[in-house]
């Protein structure tokens, strides 16, 4: 090997100074940092037969100019181009979009060869990519890769060919051999050759088998290492619970646990016993019951002699937690506190000083409990709800309020299972999945914007019979840009429309969080009849009286979300409705319409929204904790995911992983993680 993987790019033959400047644009500064810049698909160049090509299939063709090209200018620097082609049988019409210099190349009699999208039924072709004369010399299949600036993809190919042939036959081995025989992979060295250069199909496949299972391995390493760390390091306490008086509160519950509920607090009541720290997530769908099964698990440490925190986001959802979890637990002798911004003065003063003696057993409030005066006498377990809602920091100021408490974690995000072992690796994963009895589905309706009337209608007949109505938005003000209804605009609207019989209200994120408690407090009380709103009531928000919801534009928004919103009713006994205005312009909206139609399953809704978003939309863009990969999926490669997940957890667990010289790179990377040093990380 004459060149070396850490050589800098500038000394493979064929790139100087000005190529190693765009190379460092995409992060590339060595040999091996080339190699290993794989590409994002791959163009099938292979020709096809056109009868039997599916409707909208991407196909590459030979065939003979068969008329003279025409060309109609549609607008400033717009053209199409249109000429009759003869492929085989088949008298086909080739369209090129905004080339219409290819005019004096395409002459009568003539052959080329021709890539593009097929419409089988107009019998055409929009060319994407065209060569003068037969397919002689070209690739079958060829990568494309994302480059920025000048580069050219027949530039940056030749450089890669340019590199593998230098390093490719020297590349160290990065899996154990066990592993390679075990699923069939190809070694590093071919891998590179298949993904870079594939001469088939399945050499794309088998390439590709390889990389994806060798990134989420290497994930997979970190979160387990993780979760072993943090067990067998963290102190915990072994929280000895009265199974008795436990038995006697569940029994006098006014309703019945579910199947899915019961499951789940043996799941919780056993890691209380263990010494190890209980670092667990709770996931449940709104109104699965994740309140009473945190009760059950705050009544076991009291029992016990310790104490309990509930951290909520809101001030308004920290009062309901309160006022529910203090209904249940105080006949039963707990002594339950209310702390927030809003608790000042002498009120503040006892409660932070019962609480340092221990005369308060569960403490229940928003980011106030993680104050600097705010000790605990002997803090047991901590729960956070909508965890999502609060920073690192925030969640681990409670968590270092007592002495290795244990630790759950609440979400009404319904989560897919293959993102919950993703994002949440280093937590256990708790699922509450069936819904209690008796709880009505909320009837959802799509229909097209030229409906509102009818819509008015309609949800004027629920505030005429006492009840509640929400109206959604996706804008807070008019927009120069985006043509959908607005808090603003429709709050005034509805205020003129039912002026004088019922009273609309308007909340947005701008408001003050004091503002916003407060509109949410007169909802609440029932003074204000119709709440027109932007999504800050996504989450969280408990007002049993409101059977109606109208999202406006509702294509705007996810389908995880839509549930969200749609949770916010159908929280009484009287039946709930949600009615979606939207004129989606795709098939995929019009899907997310009917599927948010049929389903109320959160969790279905979810693994469809993962499946037609993809995992970057799903948690949003300021959502941190996804991995970026270079070829994984995290929804088509589920499979995978999981293979390397059992892979990693069995891998920790051997002295060859720590020892032996073909582990390695896999050891390297959980030692760059950090893990070992035992250092925090959430």
């Amino acid at each position: 090997m004459t060149q070396s993987l850490n050589d800098p790019v500038t000394s493979l033959k064929g790139i100087g100074k000005t190529a190693g400047e765009q190379l460092e644009t995409l992060g590339i500064h060595t040999i091996e940092e080339l190699v290993m810049m794989f590409p994002y698909r791959h163009e099938d160049f292979r020709l096809k037969d056109l009868s039997e090509t599916p409707h909208e299939e991407r196909v590459t063709i030979e065939g003979r100019v068969e008329s003279i090209p025409s060309v109609l200018f549609t607008g400033k620097k717009r053209s199409r181009l249109q000429v009759q082609l003869l492929v085989g049988n088949h008298l086909i019409k080739a369209v090129f979009f905004n080339q219409h210099y290819l005019k004096d190349r395409l002459n009568p009699g003539q052959v080329v060869t021709i890539t593009g999208k097929w419409d089988r039924g107009r019998q055409l072709i929009n060319v994407s990519n065209f060569k003068e004369g037969p397919k002689i010399g070209q690739a079958d299949f060829e990568p494309v890769y994302s480059l920025k600036g000048v580069m050219k993809q027949p530039t940056f190919r030749r450089w890669m060919r340019t590199a593998l042939d230098e390093v490719a036959d020297e590349m160290p081995e990065t899996l154990p051999e066990q592993l390679l025989e075990t699923y069939k992979l190809p070694r590093l060295s071919a891998t590179l050759e298949m993904v870079h250069f594939p001469s088939s199909p399945d050499d794309v496949k088998q390439a590709r088998r390889r990389v994806v299972y060798e990134e989420l391995l290497h994930f997979q390493l970190k979160m387990a290492a993780l979760k072993k760390v943090r067990k067998e390091a963290g102190k915990g306490i072994s929280i000895t619970y009265d199974l008795e008086k436990l038995k006697q509160f569940i029994e006098k519950l006014p309703f019945d646990l579910t199947g899915a509920q019961k499951r789940v607090v043996n799941e919780l009541c056993a890691e209380l016993k263990s010494p190890l720290r209980m670092n667990r997530l709770l996931q449940g769908d709104v109104g699965s019951g994740k309140t009473v099964v945190a009760a059950i698990a705050l009544y076991a440490a009291i029992t016990a002699g310790y104490q309990g925190a509930l951290m909520a986001p809101t001030e308004i959802l920290a009062e309901q937690h309160a006022e529910t979890l203090a209904s249940w637990l105080e006949p039963f002798g707990v002594t339950v506190a209310f702390l927030s911004g809003s608790t000042k003065g002498k009120a503040r003063k006892e409660i932070v000083s019962r609480l340092e003696i221990g005369e308060i057993d569960l403490l229940i409030g928003t980011h106030a409990l993680i104050q600097p005066d705010v000790n605990f006498h002997r803090l047991g377990l901590v729960i956070t709800d909508e965890q999502h809602r609060f920073g690192v920091e925030q969640r681990r100021v409670l968590r270092d309020k007592g002495e290795s408490p244990d630790v759950l974690f609440m979400t009404a995000t319904p989560i897919p299972r293959t993102l919950a072992i993703t994002v949440f690796g280093e937590m256990d994963v708790s699922i509450l999945d069936e819904m209690p009895a008796g709880r009505k589905e909320i009837e959802t309706h799509w229909l097209k914007e030229d409906s509102l009337g009818p819509v008015l209608r309609r949800m004027e007949k629920e505030l005429q019979a006492g009840r509640q109505a929400y109206v959604i938005c996706p804008l807070i003000e008019e927009s120069d840009t985006l043509d959908v209804q607005n808090a603003v605009e429709v709050f005034g609207q509805l205020s003129t429309y039912f002026a004088g019989r019922f009273t609309v209200g308007l909340m947005h994120g701008r408001l003050h969080s004091d503002e916003k408690d407060e509109v949410m407090r007169a909802f609440s009380e029932g003074t204000i009849d119709c709440l027109v709103s932007t999504t800050v009531v996504e989450v969280g928000v408990n007002v049993p009286n409101a059977t109606f919801m109208l999202i406006y534009d509702a294509t705007r928004f996810g389908l995880a979300q839509l549930h969200q919103l749609r949770g916010r009713v159908g929280r009484g006994a009287d039946q709930s409705y949600c009615v979606l205005l939207a004129d989606p312009k795709t098939e995929e909206g019009k899907e997310r319409m009917l599927t948010m139609a049929e389903t109320n399953d959160g969790f279905l809704l979810a693994e469809k929204d993962l499946e037609l978003r993809g995992s970057g939309d799903f948690f949003g863009k300021k959502q941190s904790g996804l991995p970026e990969f270079k070829m994984a999926d995290l929804i088509h490669d589920y499979r995978a995911l999981e293979t390397a997940r059992q892979d990693a957890e069995k891998m920790l667990e051997l002295d060859s992983f720590w020892n032996d010289s073909e582990y390695a790179s896999l050891r390297a990377t959980v030692e760059a993680s950090g893990v070992l040093k035992n250092e925090r990380i959430d």
